[in-house]
């Protein structure tokens, strides 16, 4: 049974799954469609129109939120900026207090966003990444899978798939807690980390690199192909590690 406390604002057109939770003095608008046994704390505000200068508030655009997903006080959820678009966030994510996701961001299924994470317009967030406490992302960057983003980083550029990546853009090392505790198999880390130096410190631009490597069969891991396809897509640089960074620079 869905349940809204006292002094809850569900507007009419607003569409709840079954065993929905919608706290004392949220807000859910009418541009939302939440799934199953979502949860909004007090004060989280869904669907509220995008922080954008040119905005008509009668474009009919929206907030889809996936089953299972946790909103916790404060979070502010922007709709989409484009008519009959939605901002999405996927199933089983967690977003903490006071974070932000921007107009037609998407994010995949068990994305963590811990206190005041800011996420700009466009932003994509693979499967099973966190973001950090005040870590904040420019609109149109690719977060990939199973990334994790240190508290108060600066993203400014494309974060590949299964890494880490702190301060600014500094990639620094591969999320190897979470793959295994998502049961990635030893073979598969070793071919991501042999992807990972091939990628990142063969002389050349770094998507040719990729695209050779992947045309090649050099490896067989799915997660390693993966790795390798993430490079071919976007619009943005891509974060590197800081080693990386100071031989292309040299």
């Amino acid at each position: 049974m869905t349940t809204i406390h006292p002094s809850a604002i569900v507007e009419s057109g607003a569409q709840l799954g079954a065993d929905c939770e919608i706290m004392a003095h949220a807000i859910v608008t009418k541009h939302c469609v939440l799934g199953d046994r979502v949860v909004v704390h007090p004060f989280a505000v869904i669907g509220g129109d995008p922080q954008y200068l040119k905005f008509d508030c009668a474009t009919d655009a929206g907030v889809r939120i996936g089953v299972g997903t946790v909103l916790r006080e404060h979070v502010t959820i922007n709709r989409s900026i484009h008519a009959g678009k939605a901002t999405v966030v996927g199933e089983n994510c967690f977003l903490m207090a006071a974070s932000h996701v921007a107009h037609d961001c998407e994010l995949g299924s068990n994305v963590v966003l811990a206190n005041a994470a800011l996420l700009a317009g466009h932003v994509s967030v693979g499967d099973h990444t966190f973001l950090g406490g005040g870590a904040a992302v420019h609109q149109f960057c690719r977060i990939g899978e199973s990334v994790m983003v240190a508290g108060h980083a600066s993203i400014t550029r494309d974060v590949p798939h299964f890494t880490m990546v702190a301060e600014r853009d500094d990639v620094i090392g591969f999320n190897a807690v979470g793959l295994k505790r998502r049961g990635f198999s030893r073979g598969a880390i070793a071919e991501l980390k042999a992807a990972f130096h091939d990628v990142y410190f063969t002389p050349g631009n770094i998507r040719d690199v990729a695209a050779a490597r992947l045309a090649a069969g050099a490896f067989e891991a799915a997660e390693a192909k993966r790795f390798l396809e993430f490079f071919a897509g976007g619009k943005r640089s891509f974060a590197r590690p800081r080693r990386a960074k100071e031989e292309n620079e040299n």
